[in-house]
């Protein structure tokens, strides 16, 4: 059997545990990270100074060191063409088209084509012009969910508690982007992250796993990219799953085949369990970071084998999750998201027993270790129970000495209650 080379697009936590898992299947031999990170030799990943909308130096990169595909992990890429620019090389790469990442690209759009396809979501409107959202607002009741329509790195939403919050939030909205505003009334329940791996009409659903998107303990504070996640759900019914999988699952897939998208790539569907069932929250059309993190090292099949499949339009093997739970908690700069601290030492995390480190956004060398802003990188513990993987990550965080840095203390609480 001839090993395969496979480069993944993209550098922080998420790509790092793409890149990590890709590394550990027996038909892989080289992993290339465009552009990577510094911890990804950690884990045998060969970071490689391309930035990842450098779409001509990746085209030039692949064909140079004979990748089998290219694995493309962040938004903005897959939003920008990236799928679309390669196949017209020649080459074959795993995420969806322009057309079907406007899916991420614009709330507008993802919701209209929800109300197309009957995929349960909220009620909703989209304004062009302050004027008219000031107008409107109230009609949603509060609290109120307010939307970027672009992307805005998981960033873009702030629930509004009442209408002073709310004509605050809009006017900042409309002085500080251009485009468009999404008002949603605000839906009630817990939230969960669903990944279906897609070749066009065939699907397999990859472990679930529950993110943490405020900054503070207890869901407080602003909205971040995520501060932590963990899988599996003991808390998620077999009963409520399967409404997921039929209510929403399968119409989105079908709308993605009606629609002619052709969609070969991640659709990850962030749901709410309302009293009225599940609802979609989002689309986004990649892997969810941090939750890449955790539901990966819950995956028995080989995740080479499945893009592998999606890519050639083979049929897709049997999605097999491991029993182990997965814990991670994020390692943050201090005064993310507004105004994080850059270029702080950080010293060295040492990967023992069951605890792994997934590195993110940092910068300088292993031996010489600096925060590059944000979210840092990922504390992480694989155990028989999540309990234990809880307790284990938290001892390990504990023995840390980090004065610039924070991260939650509460992740995977909720499974507990």
């Amino acid at each position: 059997m001839t090993l395969q080379n496979v480069l993944v697009i993209g550098n922080g936590g998420r790509e790092f545990a793409i890149a990590k898992k890709l590394k550990q299947s027996p038909k892989v031999d080289h992993v290339y990270c465009a552009p990577g990170n510094v911890g990804m030799p950690t884990v045998g990943v060969e970071p490689v100074a391309i930035e990842e909308l450098d779409f001509a130096g990746l085209i030039k990169f692949a064909q140079e060191h004979q990748v089998a595909w290219t694995f493309v992990g962040p938004e903005d890429a897959l939003v920008a063409g990236i799928v679309d620019e390669f196949q017209t090389a020649g080459l074959k790469i795993f995420g969806p088209n322009a057309r079907a990442a406007q899916l991420e690209g614009s709330k507008e759009y993802a919701l209209s084509f929800m109300n197309k396809y009957g995929v349960p979501t909220a009620k909703h409107l989209a304004f062009e012009n302050e004027a008219e959202a000031l107008t409107h607002v109230a009609d949603f009741g509060f609290p109120v969910v307010l939307k970027l329509d672009g992307l805005a790195g998981g960033k873009g939403v702030v629930i509004a508690s009442d209408q002073a919050d709310a004509e605050a939030t809009i006017k900042e909205m409309f002085a500080d982007h251009t485009g468009r505003l999404v008002i949603e009334e605000c839906l009630v329940g817990p939230e969960y992250s669903m990944f279906v791996l897609i070749e066009n009409g065939d699907y397999q659903i990859l472990p679930m796993a529950q993110d943490h998107k405020r900054a503070y303990d207890g869901d407080k504070g602003p909205n971040t990219g995520g501060m932590g996640a963990y899988s599996p759900l003991p808390q998620l019914s077999e009963f409520d799953r399967q409404r997921m999988v039929e209510e929403v699952v399968e119409p989105s897939v079908k709308g993605l085949v009606d629609g002619e998208y052709d969609y070969h790539g991640i659709l990850y569907i962030g749901l709410m369990l309302t009293e009225d069932g599940p609802k979609v929250i989002e689309y986004n059309v990649r892997l969810g970071d941090p939750e890449t993190q955790v539901i990966l090292p819950r995956l028995a099949t080989d995740l080479f084998d499945l893009v592998d499949a999606c890519v050639n339009d083979q049929p897709l093997p049997e999605v097999v999750e491991k029993e182990d739970a997965v814990l991670g908690v994020v390692v943050a700069s201090k005064g993310y998201p507004q105004k994080p601290v850059k270029n702080q030492a950080l010293g060295k995390f040492p990967v023992a027993g069951n605890i792994t480190v997934d590195y993110a956004n940092v910068a300088g060398s292993l031996a010489d270790l600096h925060g590059a802003g944000g979210r840092l990188l990922m504390v992480i513990a694989t155990a028989s129970d999540l309990k234990q993987a809880q307790q284990d990550v938290y001892a390990y965080l504990d023995q840390l000495e980090e004065p610039e840095c924070f991260w939650r203390q509460d992740i995977g609480e909720k499974a507990f209650k």
